[in-house]
């Protein structure tokens, strides 16, 4: 980490330097390589600490003002923390919402499949009258027909819908 620590109109001690160098030890875990310029200051009662951070092609900047030159410093140190996760949270967003990209699916160089049992479905099948059968099937919008055993004969039977819409066919095997 290269850091500068500037005083203007005051003497950056020590002390100070190496409180700095510490406070941004915390942000220092989130890049390899950061540069910090750090400026502290007094304006008639109030102590002003302002941040720059550059790392990755980004930069972070932070100023607050306290009675308490060290306060100052530690509400910087936050703040930049805040923005460097913010930020980094939005880079792992988007890179999340790049890989979950929808794959066009190619339709056309598809070969397509003819005479083929492509999908099988498994139901019960109850004895019913025809006319209960056809209300069975009302409850179903979405159900072309319906394939029961007719109370009367014994046998599997299946009443469907006619493209009309409106009526309905009763398909029953012979003999």
């Amino acid at each position: 980490m290269k850091l500068k620590v500037t005083g203007k109109e005051l003497i950056v001690t020590e002390a100070l330097n190496d409180y700095v160098e510490k406070k941004l030890s915390r942000i220092e875990k989130y890049f390899e390589n950061m540069e910090a310029d750090v400026t502290l200051r007094t304006e008639k009662n109030e102590q002003i600490a302002e941040m720059n951070i550059y790392a990755n092609g980004e930069s972070y900047r932070a100023v607050t003002e306290d009675k308490d030159l060290y306060a100052s410093i530690d509400k910087d140190i936050d703040i930049l923390e805040g923005q460097i996760r913010k930020a980094k949270t939005r880079r792992e967003k988007m890179m999340r919402d790049d890989t979950l990209k929808v794959l066009q699916v190619d339709t056309e160089n598809r070969p397509e499949i003819v005479n083929q049992i492509i999908k099988t479905s498994y139901y019960s099948i109850k004895p019913l009258m025809p006319e209960d059968a056809m209300l069975a099937l009302q409850e179903y919008p979405t159900h072309n027909f319906l394939a029961f055993i007719n109370v009367e004969t014994g046998k599997v039977n299946i009443i469907h819908k006619l493209k009309d819409g409106k009526n309905y066919g009763l398909v029953e095997p012979e003999a």
